[in-house]
């Protein structure tokens, strides 16, 4: 037979587990509200799940710059990178998120990618879209990150950080200044079906056309 000081501890484990499942199963609760807290929550899981897929919400985890184009109103940004020199050297996270710490790096991706989201589902975006205040340092970063060799021997040493940003001077790089249907190659890209044969024939004012010969000799 165990001695009763050998069973104390494991039953007061066992009365501990007990506690913990009875209070995160919600087993305090009567059983309808159990229910009904369940079925909201698995209602909640579902509509999460359903507009992480519409969204396509992993992608966001990548660095992929086609990412960016699931908003479709990037297009013009993504498509003017696409054609300039920048394209077979730096993605758009390379610009546009800090590099400089794993974390920074993660945090400021993800309350971005969270504002964005909200901004094109609420529909608030701007005609022209512009760099925000808060990311222009970070690009400036990355921009002198990137050509540190070409800043050391030139004048642009003298430019102390806010001073002058690069695209002050460099302003075509890598979306130009001006940005529409004219200034992005390839934007129009319509997929049109194939003109088949005419099957039906014309029609006037919405009626078959007379048949050959109807109406002769009236």
């Amino acid at each position: 037979m165990k001695d009763s000081s050998d069973m104390a501890p494991s039953m007061l484990k066992a009365g501990t587990q007990k506690r913990l499942w009875n209070f995160l199963s919600l087993g305090w609760l009567p059983t309808s509200v159990r229910l009904l807290v369940f079925g909201s929550w698995g209602i909640c899981l579902g509509l999460a799940a359903l507009v992480a897929h519409i969204s396509r919400a992993p992608s966001y985890l990548s660095d992929d710059p086609e990412v960016c184009v699931n908003c479709h109103v990037m297009r013009p940004e993504y498509v003017s990178w696409r054609h300039s020199s920048h394209a077979e050297v730096a993605h758009c996270n390379d610009c546009h998120v800090p590099q400089d710490s794993f974390w920074r790096h993660w945090l400021f991706k993800a309350r971005d990618g969270l504002w964005h989201a909200t901004v094109f589902t609420m529909r608030w975006e701007p005609q022209v879209i512009k760099l925000s205040k808060r990311a222009e340092p970070v690009v400036e970063q990355n921009c002198r990150r990137c050509h540190e060799s070409l800043i050391s021997f030139t004048s642009l040493r003298e430019h102390a950080p806010g001073d002058l940003r690069c695209w002050d001077c460099h302003t075509e790089v890598p979306h130009g200044s001006v940005r529409g249907l004219a200034t992005t190659p390839g934007y129009l890209d319509p997929s049109l079906p194939p003109v088949g044969p005419n099957t039906v024939g014309p029609r006037i004012g919405g009626r078959e056309p007379r048949a050959s010969g109807e109406g002769a000799g009236r």
